[in-house]
């Protein structure tokens, strides 16, 4: 008998929620981003609901040049943990979670990134996942010797390579090459030993990585681009992809885009898995849920959502009437171009002000928003997940810590009861809970003339 699918949970934690006030909540902790003791009960919540994964989002540069709006909001990465650091803590006090974390391949070098996940992946027993972005911001390129952010083709260009690199670095070793004989005195066999000696157009890289293969053979790749070089770009190495559609047909289009794409990589629809960003404010009645959601959006200051819209369209929408409509024909701009997409898309099909579209994807920033009892959070995820839009979801709190407590004791028992989601943890590694194959080394493929030893 052929056992139900069932969808996948990550938890993205953003330091006290995801709504642009969660601070301002009376339940969350204001100084959650350096709170070691916040965030260790965070991942205990999470565990205890059998989530997959922990998702730390980064940027390496404070957003915004407005001192006002930023002095009244805490989203913009202005006083919080480095991810990899926290989650090398967090792997201390969990064990089955995973941990996910953001590493930019604009502002690293690739022999740093595959050390620390690598490193990472040990730590935690084979729980650990690189989200690989490129940044898309100019407060960032001003950290890095930049006047401005590198063009989006070129970011693209860049992080191909930059996964290959990665990739190869964490082939230095093959999986048994580490035998660590006191009695022969042999550390390692030389033979299972592979010097990179990588050649591009942005990276020479020659290795050996100086640590073994991860436990996972690689950290699980995720991805949370969703233009089309991005979907390019995942579907010929990512294994799971966070991204955001407000309709359950964008969902649908979207998942089968992107799952088609993989054949001409020589990939399996199985390999990669979508798990779009869903926004739950869940309480025992809707009306309840529906109050809940109505307080948070009291706290919202009009010059900080109208701020985060201006932000990521790339434009001060400040100087247009704020109970006007968008403008016409506002220029592209080099970052976050699909979620500039999703929101022009979404002020014109409910009519929305300027004023009105910054407050209404003020929490979620652009992904699904859901407001309702257990069963009404159950029904529409329940829906995209059978009804081809999803693989999983990557859950966004409001607030913390009770957006994700109220999440695992009043939906997960309610996907349970559906058959939808676990009842205990299947593997070890975030690979067998995710049901993704442990890539085999190089050496191992007979057809494979994998890198000569040095």
């Amino acid at each position: 008998m052929t056992s139900k699918r069932q969808m996948k949970l990550g938890a993205f934690l953003y330091p006290t929620g995801h709504h642009v006030a969660a601070w301002r909540h009376p339940q969350a902790n204001a100084r959650a981003g350096i709170d070691i003791e916040h965030y260790k009960l965070l991942a205990q919540t999470a565990e205890r609901g059998l989530f997959d994964l922990l998702f730390l989002a980064d940027g390496v540069g404070m957003r915004g040049d407005d001192i006002d709006v930023l002095s009244r909001t805490a989203i913009r990465y202005t006083a919080q943990f480095e991810p990899l650091t926290l989650l090398s803590a967090l792997s201390a006090l969990t064990k089955h979670v995973g941990l996910v974390a953001t590493a930019s391949t604009t502002y690293n070098e690739p022999y740093h990134v595959a050390r620390k996940f690598a490193s990472l992946d040990f730590l935690s027993g084979g729980r650990a996942g690189w989200n690989t972005v490129t940044s898309a911001d100019d407060h960032e390129a001003l950290n890095f010797g930049f006047d401005q952010q590198i063009a989006h083709p070129n970011r693209y260009k860049r992080a191909e390579e930059f996964l290959d690199v990665v990739r190869g670095l964490w082939d230095s070793w093959e999986d048994d090459a580490f035998v660590r004989d006191k009695e022969s005195g042999l550390y390692f066999e030389p033979e299972k030993l592979h010097i990179l000696n990588h050649r591009g157009p942005h990276f020479q890289v020659r290795g050996p990585l100086n640590i073994p293969r991860p436990p996972q053979g690689y950290p699980v790749l995720v991805q949370a681009g969703s233009s089309d070089a991005g979907k390019s770009l995942a579907a010929r190495t990512a294994e799971v992809v966070f991204t955001a559609q407000q309709t359950v047909e964008d969902a649908r289009s979207f998942y089968t885009d992107l799952k088609g794409r993989l054949a001409a990589f020589g990939r399996q629809p199985n390999a990669l898995l979508i798990m779009p960003g869903v926004f739950p404010v869940v309480a025992e009645t809707r009306s309840e849920a529906e109050d809940k959601f109505a307080a948070l959006q009291d706290l919202i200051h009009p010059e900080v959502s109208i701020s985060a819209l201006s932000r990521l369209f790339g434009h001060d929408l400040s100087q247009f009437p704020a109970d006007g409509p968008l403008p016409e024909g506002l220029a592209e701009t080099e970052g976050h171009r699909s979620r500039q997409q999703v929101f022009i898309d979404k002020a014109k099909r409910e009519n929305l002000s300027i004023l009105q579209l910054a407050n209404s994807v003020a929490g979620a920033r652009g992904h699904w928003q859901l407001v309702g009892s257990p069963s009404d959070i159950a029904d529409a995820l329940e829906e995209r997940f059978t009804g081809g839009g999803a693989d999983g979801f990557n859950v966004m709190p409001p607030y913390f810590p009770g957006g994700l407590t109220d999440f695992v004791d009043l939906v997960i028992p309610e996907l349970q009861r559906r058959g939808l989601f676990r009842q205990r943890y299947e593997g070890q590694t975030l690979r067998e809970n995710l049901g993704l194959a442990r890539p085999a080394h190089p050496a191992s493929q007979p057809s494979t003339n994998h890198r000569r030893t040095a």
